[in-house]
């Protein structure tokens, strides 16, 4: 039986870390209190980048009603794409889905993005420091790393896998540390926020066997097609992960063997990484309900529906 409508608040957040069942419960969620999914994945946000990025799109079909969806296929593969950009973006769909009385169902992996809607980042197109790139130019990455990390801590390695992300990054920081007059910042999205989690060894299992099946499926095709598309191999590299690492096979760096074996543990470490950052969440006030992927949907379903009631008699939204 669905729930009623208006016992949910306007806004919902799935996430939790890479093959935990998110999107077929945002998508169960969203066909029982009249919602629209928002994706909060940086990399689903690129055309022609499914197999990698998982989207499996007939997910967000349930018993024949295709549940919308947004900030999926935004861009070309091979664009630039940032958190500025999502947050611009995702704010203009939860403000365009509530308006018509539906419920946005925030739905993603991707700390980073997840928490620049929620907590309201102050975000702006930062310009590009010649000066400062001038002066960096001969500094190794290593010093480069230790001076972002005076600005804020580390919490994975996206921002030091390249030496260009490394100095944006810098870049970045510096243009807010010297500008301290911009206090726009976006509204925060309140929302009830559900994490699903996982035994490690059961995710560990499904991690590889998902990546087993992907490589069988045609995913190895798939950034094959986007290099004859012009996509630039660094660009492909910067991705990571998959594309990082299938694009080094295609190149001849890596045998089909050490493809798997490095990138199967590049997205275990990438999971860990996930967790890490929304335990960081809760440390700095994010109240996370954690649902645990081995119940069947309903069950977990159920359990949104109790701690909605709960935060009712509690006035927490």
């Amino acid at each position: 039986m669905p729930f009623a409508v208006n016992v949910f608040s306007s806004c919902y957040t799935i996430l939790g870390p890479t093959a935990t069942g998110k999107t077929r419960l945002a998508v169960a969620l969203s066909a029982r209190v009249n919602g629209e999914v928002v994706s909060a994945d940086s990399r689903q946000v690129y055309r022609g980048m499914n197999i990698g990025t998982g989207k499996d799109l007939s997910d967000y079909t349930i018993d024949g009603l295709p549940i919308p969806y947004h900030l999926i296929d935004m861009v070309e593969a091979g664009c630039e794409y940032n958190v500025f950009q999502y947050q611009q973006a995702a704010t203009r769909a939860i403000r365009e889905i509530q308006s018509r009385g539906k419920t946005v169902i925030l739905c993603g992996g991707s700390g980073l993005y997840i928490e620049a809607l929620l907590k309201g980042y102050k975000l702006f197109p930062v310009p590009e420091n010649y000066a400062l790139r001038k002066r960096w130019q001969n500094i190794p990455d290593e010093e480069l790393a230790q001076e972002l990390a005076r600005f804020r801590p580390l919490h994975n390695k996206t921002d030091t896998e390249t030496r260009e992300r490394l100095l944006r990054a810098l870049e970045i920081e510096h243009y807010y540390e010297t500008h301290g007059e911009l206090q726009v910042t976006a509204a925060p999205v309140p929302s009830l926020i559900f994490g699903v989690r996982g035994q490690r060894d059961r995710i560990r299992e499904r991690i590889t066997l998902r990546l087993k099946e992907r490589l069988n499926n045609g995913m190895i095709d798939e950034v094959k097609q986007l290099l004859q598309q012009g996509v630039p191999s660094h660009q492909l590299i910067r991705y990571g992960l998959e594309y990082k690492f299938i694009t080094l096979y295609l190149q001849g760096v890596l045998d089909y063997e050490t493809l798997f074996k490095q990138l199967n543990t590049a997205i275990h470490q990438f999971s860990k990484r996930q967790m890490t950052w929304f335990r960081k969440m809760e440390r700095d006030g994010f109240e996370i309900h954690w649902i645990e992927e081995s119940w069947s949907v309903e069950k977990q379903l159920q359990y949104i529906e109790q701690i909605r009631a709960l935060s009712l008699q509690t006035n927490d939204i």
